[in-house]
């Protein structure tokens, strides 16, 4: 009886260990366009890189996978997103998209739609999701302009999920941080962006918000 109870003790011990040994560490899915791409600088100077170095240098065991692509709108985001997201599982998804629907001057009831389909799909996965608002110029009309960044809150306080209210706070309008093109950050901007996000990261997996 007690050789029998060892047997399955040690079973079930070495089951806790392989399971241990060979879980996989969560992943932070970021899921955007050329400006989470780091188009026009080196990618591994880009802000999502910089997370990544960030969340290691607080002990997180956090992978970061950028599957961010330069001219990305929503609705060609959500093309690819259920893939996406089968492939990697991931515990967080970052969604930074809607700002190529906003200066094509797309619908954007479509624009809703599209980014709530991701996220109902994120939350069906149990991820948690981050959503990065955007603003945009008043190019369309006071009326488009409007509408285009409360959709994000919309969305935000509908499924209570983390937002960045506008992810390029401090950094849009100034020269001296935007690249040539007037549209994407500078190099030296990127650790401005990451600190734009960082709270609502910090607060999803129990990070101190400070720096």
């Amino acid at each position: 009886m007690f050789f029998r109870l060892f047997l399955i003790v040690n079973v079930l011990v070495s089951v806790l260990y392989s399971t241990l040994v060979h879980a996989e560490p969560p992943t932070i899915l970021v899921f955007g366009d050329s400006l989470s791409a780091a188009y026009g600088i080196p990618k591994d100077q880009g802000w999502v890189n910089l997370m990544q170095s960030r969340l290691k240098a607080n002990s997180y065991p956090h992978q970061v996978i950028n599957a961010s692509i330069s001219g990305e709108t929503t609705s060609g985001g959500l093309s690819r997103f259920p893939a996406i997201l089968s492939e990697y599982k991931p515990s967080i998804v970052m969604i930074e998209l809607g700002a190529n629907d906003g200066l094509r001057g797309l619908p954007i009831s479509d624009m809703q739609k599209n980014l709530e389909q991701m996220i109902q799909a994120s939350l069906q996965m149990h991820a948690k999701v981050i959503l990065l608002g955007m603003m945009i110029p008043p190019n369309y009309g006071q009326k488009y302009t409007q509408e285009f960044s409360n959709t994000y809150q919309l969305l935000a306080t509908k499924y209570k999920l983390g937002l960045v209210p506008f992810f390029l706070d401090k950094v849009a309008g100034k020269p001296e941080l935007i690249q040539d093109d007037g549209l994407h950050p500078k190099t030296i901007a990127q650790m401005m962006l990451l600190d734009n996000i960082w709270p609502s990261v910090a607060n999803e997996i129990k990070l101190p918000a400070a720096k």
